[in-house]
């Protein structure tokens, strides 16, 4: 069987402001409800189409709501969570989203750029994109990874979802 995939935006209308955020979690709660219910296996957040008319929902704040209402509907175990986000540049940001639900980030808008990082001097030139996209993804899993054995977690399974995380010195 194949997996189905549904595409859910972590977007609101910009023109909303403020007051656009929480309504557009509860209607992307509900689009993940209606895709379970028809038979959805995988479904990806994504902040891709943001522009001057839709403003992003914070990844983290999405994945850790939307993980949240599936645990309560108890549809939690039926799906896979990815996440699609020009928001995640650096290792802890990745950690966060997969300690939150996700079983998998796409950081787009960070893989996009090494390139030009790259032009401008800030990585070595003679490095070419395939090995440049290699080596940031595997800076970025060895980092996840760095920070679960830190935590005492040896498998993603223990870490995904298990939000332990905790706020010091606030």
């Amino acid at each position: 069987a194949a997996l189905e995939a549904t595409m859910l935006e972590m977007t609101f209308p910009a023109s909303e402001g403020d007051e656009g955020l929480e309504p557009a979690l509860l209607s992307m709660f509900a689009k993940a409800d209606n895709a379970i219910s028809n038979g959805a296996k995988v479904l990806v957040l994504s902040d891709r189409n943001i522009d001057r008319a839709r403003a992003p929902i914070p990844a983290l704040l999405a994945v850790a709501g939307l993980h949240n209402h599936l645990v309560r509907e108890k549809k939690r175990t039926r799906v896979t969570l990815i996440v699609e986000t020009g928001a995640v540049r650096e290792v802890h940001q990745a950690a966060l989203l997969v300690g939150y639900g996700a079983s998998a980030v796409n950081p787009y808008l960070a893989l996009d750029v090494l390139a030009t990082l790259r032009d401008r001097g800030l990585v070595s030139s003679g490095i070419d994109d395939v090995t440049l996209t290699a080596r940031y993804l595997a800076a970025i899993e060895k980092g996840v990874v760095k920070i679960m054995s830190k935590m005492g977690i040896s498998t993603i399974a223990s870490y995904r979802g298990a939000q332990i995380f905790e706020a010091v010195g606030l």
